[in-house]
């Protein structure tokens, strides 16, 4: 087992080490280079994309020491007193720095009275204060206070730079990745670099656990989908072969055995939709296969291959892409959790149905 969680072991250091936010990056480094350091920022964006890890690494490009930085939750330091304290705080000079930072995380849980008190401090901060505020939902963040900030927009993780970072985090634990793996544990991370090591840790500790001899252990897809409960292969393939085939009976059982080994039924058609899309690209743009084939395992290559080549009344295409994602956006509305994937179904089928009859 490891001492440390993978998330802070990996956490970047400095501002060339963090993923996928060039477009902050470069601003704020270009505003210490120039010496134009604003006194309050809101960095704005989704769970694990790097916004407490770019405050801490933009407190330390500007000479903040640990004496002189302050993180705050304001998740359970929410009240006008808190605020009070931090005030109160805001008024001393910086122990061995020429700033003091003030990271409030989570600075939408504040209640009304503390937005108050807040307010009163960034409309006239000391010179020597500088305050980051990070949240995940932007709307609860009154318009007074951001007004007041340069709000900088952190975007979601992608799968293809989670992916890179999955490879080289698991080559410097001594794991082998193949890339089907880290393409589903990129999935999985739900655009959070944060969530995806995190996963990426499950199936390492169960690993340590089984070859602690070998130097370097090999990950299959297969133990990523057996330790993290993913939908199995299989189960994405037959519902897409059941497209291409005309087989409604054979997608039907592919989603209801899912439903039955208690998948994650919309990560089960995020899968299906990711290969699908995979599929038209391979068809109609064949020249990109070997740039795909990095994302890819050599099985699921020789899947959709075959595929394309028995679509003759080509199904695969995009108006069949098209019902899958409009499917896909009702999935968290359905009462029966399998009713848009087999929905998507007898819409496609009927519809191919329908244009071969005309």
């Amino acid at each position: 087992m490891h001492d440390l969680a993978l998330y802070r072991k990996y956490r970047p250091k400095t501002f060339t080490e963090v993923l996928g936010q060039d477009h902050i990056v470069d601003v704020l480094e270009s505003s210490i280079d120039n010496n134009k350091v604003s006194h309050a920022y809101l960095f704005v964006g989704s769970r694990g994309t790097g916004k407490t890890s770019v405050a801490r690494i933009f407190a330390r490009e500007i000479g903040v020491s640990e004496n002189d930085l302050y993180e705050i939750d304001a998740a359970s330091n929410r009240g006008i007193e808190d605020i009070k304290t931090l005030r109160e705080g805001v008024r001393v000079l910086p122990f061995d720095s020429k700033y003091k930072v003030y990271i409030i995380d989570e600075v939408h849980m504040l209640s009304k009275d503390a937005w108050g008190a807040l307010l009163k401090t960034l409309e006239e901060p000391p010179a020597h204060v500088i305050f980051i505020l990070a949240t995940t939902e932007f709307h609860k963040v009154p318009e007074t206070i951001i007004s007041r900030c340069q709000v900088f927009t952190f975007r979601r993780a992608s799968d293809s730079v989670s992916k890179k970072m999955l490879l080289n985090v698991s080559k410097s634990e001594g794991y082998e990745l193949d890339n089907g793996s880290a393409e589903l544990l990129a999935i999985l991370g739900e655009g959070s670099f944060r969530d995806a090591l995190s996963e990426l840790q499950k199936v390492i500790n169960f690993h340590d656990k089984e070859n602690k001899s070998k130097k370097v252990v090999k990950i299959t897809r297969e133990d990523v989908e057996k330790i993290t409960g993913a939908p199995k292969t299989v189960l994405v393939n037959d519902f897409i072969s059941a497209i291409a085939s005309k087989d409604l009976s054979k997608g039907i059982t592919a989603v209801r055995n899912a439903s039955a080994e208690n998948l994650d039924l919309k990560l089960y058609f995020k899968l299906i939709i990711e290969k699908f899309r995979t599929a038209i690209i391979m068809r109609y743009a064949p020249k990109l296969e070997n740039e795909l084939a990095g994302d890819l395992s050599k099985g699921d290559r020789e899947f959709l291959k075959s595929l394309i080549k028995e679509d003759k009344e080509g199904i695969l295409r995009s108006p069949a892409l098209s019902i899958l994602l409009e499917e896909y956006q009702n999935i968290d509305r359905a009462f029966i959790a399998e009713l848009p994937l087999e929905l998507a179904l007898v819409r496609i089928l009927g519809q191919n149905n329908e244009t071969a009859g005309k």
